[in-house]
């Protein structure tokens, strides 16, 4: 069952903030409405956003300081609707982190469309985020750009450590013998107890330790070999 998309409305004008409450439960979405940049703090502050509409003239707090706030917490999408239409409103806000900038008085088709857009963008964005990173523990590694960090440390990996290691963290519950590291790292048969695998694999624990000596990363299973510590 999918997740309902919740969308924070910040919006004084009253009439303005139910038309786009409408127009958000008419695509199926979940319009939560405040009226105000303290109101807004308040249910930043309570649960994840999947989205926020911002007027930049509110009372109490301005749209430019919640937007600040908003894009100090993590990436949120914002779609920014406001009278305040010149392009050097429009350029500062793109800049301080709001996706899009719609001008009053809007489209209601327009509205809509960039909503849905703007989920869309947001949810590829994060499922292909997510397909291209692998995490355990502290170690976090990009697979795209075959960057491994532990403990906020970037690890020096040779190509064959770097394999080890991604072969571990895509089964992390799977115990692996010499002969599968040995295959699915080298792509050649094991032709018995050589000492590669263990050169390698003491090598990488051993850098794993330096990023962060109070952690254990790999255990070795006795007589059967070797898998991710959980």
């Amino acid at each position: 069952m999918e997740q309902p998309i919740n969308i924070l409305v910040v919006e004084d004008d009253n009439d303005i903030n139910q038309l786009l409450c409408k127009i958000i439960k008419k695509n199926n979405y979940f319009p939560q409405p405040t009226y105000s940049g303290t109101e807004a703090l308040l249910y930043l502050a309570k649960q994840k956003w999947d989205l926020v509409l911002l007027d930049l003239m509110l009372p109490g707090m301005t749209g430019e300081e919640i937007l600040a706030k908003i894009t100090s917490k993590g990436p949120v999408p914002v779609i920014i609707i406001s009278a305040k239409g010149e392009q050097q409103t429009k350029i500062n806000s793109l800049r301080s982190g709001a996706d899009d900038f719609i001008s009053k008085p809007f489209d209601v088709e327009e509205v809509s469309a960039r909503i849905d857009s703007l989920l869309r963008r947001y949810k590829h964005s994060n499922e292909t985020s997510k397909k291209n990173e692998l995490t355990h523990k502290d170690i976090h590694m990009d697979l795209e750009a075959k960057i491994v960090y532990v403990n906020g440390t970037k690890l020096s990996l040779t190509a064959r450590e770097y394999a080890i290691l991604v072969l571990f963290m895509t089964s992390p519950k799977k115990v692996f013998s010499k002969s599968n590291v040995f295959e699915s790292v080298w792509n050649e048969p094991f032709h018995g107890d050589d000492n590669t695998v263990n050169v390698h694999m003491s090598n990488l624990r051993h850098k794993l330790k330096q990023a962060n000596p109070k952690e254990e990363y790999i255990q070795t299973i006795w007589g059967m070999g070797y898998r991710l510590k959980s």
